[in-house]
């Protein structure tokens, strides 16, 4: 490699990384395009293989992409990763119903797009799906909408390192972050891989409401409360609806229990803030919600996904729970009742 082409390289990549401080993501990292590691690999067939992936065909789909991002770009060498933070500045009264605190906001899709799309156009990429230009520089953009393991590569991009709940962790900033990747043709100066730093912590397994994460760091999805909420199109199985609390959308139990989310700041993105009304809604109110009023509830939300009929199925879960559990409760004793 010549001296020029050298110094080109260092200082592409040193405008993606100012660009993308610039346009408010947390942190950013490069790695080399290429396939991911024996054991990544033989995790991830094993975890096909035994339909861990509940009702989600999708993931059984492109599993060769999954395994070689090569495959997604003609000529791709490097991957730049990023993440944006969501980390929320209020939440919900305990004692309502709440969703998780992803989907507090806009649509991250949307926000994450949006912004990669500028990143791209800053360093002269252009999207090889739609580019008519066979002399532009290439490019491919993913927020959690095609075959490519972002915490993967978030984690060799040197991010933080992949946590037994399966999120990324980001060293003193916690896992409320959403993840993004550019796949470019163009060689970068690479970042080292993330150190685990879990150690022998297991406070997100013992959290966990319906034991998902199991203790040789597989994730059953069926289980998951995430997906039973918000994947899952049929009725909510008994053992999961009494583990539901007051969440009637994803869950946040492993995030809430990991040890490096006390190091989490609320995040400052406009479109990231919950409406106001959104965080006010009582019971009473989530369990009237009427078809309209959710679609103006949830405009330009992640919580369509569950649509209309979803999400009202999991307000009577969890207000049948809350009534069980109540029921099973012991009486309160009576001021006058003596001591045996």
């Amino acid at each position: 490699m010549n001296l020029k082409h050298s110094n080109d390289i260092e200082a592409l990549t040193l405008h993606i990384k100012a660009e993308a401080q610039r346009l408010g993501f947390f942190a950013c990292g490069i790695a080399q395009a290429r396939p991911v590691d024996e054991e990544t690999a033989a995790h991830l067939k094993r975890w096909l293989d035994d339909e861990k992936f509940a009702g989600m065909d999708y993931m059984n789909n492109n599993t060769d992409k999954r395994l070689d991002p090569r495959l997604l770009l003609k000529n791709a060498q490097s991957i730049i990763c990023v993440a944006l933070n969501y980390a929320p500045k209020q939440a919900f009264a305990p004692h309502e119903y709440h969703i998780a605190n992803y989907a507090l906001g806009q649509d991250y899709h949307d926000i994450m797009k949006h912004k990669l799309r500028q990143l791209a156009a800053s360093c002269g990429f252009e999207d090889d799906l739609i580019s008519q230009n066979p002399q532009a520089k290439r490019c491919r953009i993913f927020v959690d909408s095609g075959p490519i393991l972002e915490r993967y590569w978030a984690e060799r991009a040197g991010l933080g390192w992949i946590g037994k709940n399966h999120q990324l962790i980001i060293p003193h900033a916690g896992s409320m972050f959403f993840l993004g990747e550019i796949l470019v043709d163009q060689p970068l100066i690479y970042d080292e891989p993330a150190k685990n730093r879990c150690g022998k912590c297991t406070k997100c397994l013992q959290a966990c409401p319906t034991k998902a994460i199991t203790s040789d760091n597989e994730i059953d999805a069926f289980r998951c409360l995430s997906y039973q909420t918000i994947e899952n199109r049929s009725d909510i199985a008994a053992p999961f609806s009494a583990a539901l609390g007051n969440t009637i959308y994803g869950c946040d139990e492993c995030l809430k229990a990991c040890p490096w989310n006390r190091f989490a700041t609320p995040n400052n993105t406009p479109e990231l803030q919950p409406r106001p009304e959104l965080l006010a809604m009582t019971q009473e109110q989530w369990q009237n919600l009427t078809e309209e009023e959710y679609r103006k509830l949830f405009k330009g939300s992640a919580v369509k996904r569950a649509k209309y009929q979803g999400l009202m199925r999991n307000i009577k879960a969890a207000a049948c729970a809350s009534q069980k559990n109540k029921l099973s409760l012991p009486p309160k004793r009576r001021e006058h009742d003596t001591e045996d």
